[in-house]
């Protein structure tokens, strides 16, 4: 990835105006919401669900710098109250007792799935993902990929199969971004 002017360095698809295409009914149901953002990068997505209510907002990413910014911009939330953490999510469920056994509303995972494919086995991803499935009391939210179509059908069975062993069932799907890709959403039912 190139680097601009000043040395930062764009980690995402996309820019932050399309960021919430096919999550954004889950926005307007933040009021009051207990929010884990799973690849949060610098927290602007779980800044989204802050200014719209919600009362808690977690995060979690491997990439540390982006960690740091994520806690400056939310020293400054005074609505909600927040935790990021620098987490390697390939080391499984363990790594979550950081956040001492909190349960979500709303738990997000997107454009980050398909990169703990390609370091995790299989079993150890299911076991990750149904650990999260079972900590979501709620609303589930995965994004996949622009460039991977193919890729993004077979995680969504994946994630169906997950999701649906924790009473997730999945209740929306949007192609809306074609910048972006597909999104889902699981809902406890």
């Amino acid at each position: 990835m190139n680097r601009d002017e000043h040395g930062m360095q764009r980690r995402v698809a996309g820019c932050h105006d399309i960021r919430m295409d096919g999550i954004t009914d889950l926005v307007m149901r933040a009021r009051g919401a207990i929010v884990l953002d799973i690849g949060c990068n610098r927290g602007l997505v779980g800044l989204e669900f802050a200014q719209n209510g919600a009362a808690m907002i977690h995060g979690c990413d491997i990439y540390a710098e982006g960690i740091n910014v994520a806690r400056h911009v939310f020293a400054d939330v005074r609505s909600a109250r927040s935790q990021f953490e620098v987490l390697d999510l390939t080391k499984g469920p363990k790594v979550f007792e950081v956040f001492r056994g909190v349960e979500y509303d709303i738990i997000l995972m997107l454009a980050t799935y398909h990169k703990l494919k390609r370091e995790m086995e299989p079993d150890a991803l299911s076991g990750l993902m149904c650990h999260i499935g079972r900590v979501t009391r709620k609303f589930f939210a995965w994004r996949g990929t622009s460039d991977k179509p193919d890729e993004n059908e077979q995680e969504m069975v994946a994630l169906d199969r997950d999701m649906g062993s924790c009473g997730l069932k999945r209740v929306q799907t949007s192609t809306i971004s074609l910048e972006l890709g597909v999104a889902a959403i699981w809902a406890r039912r």
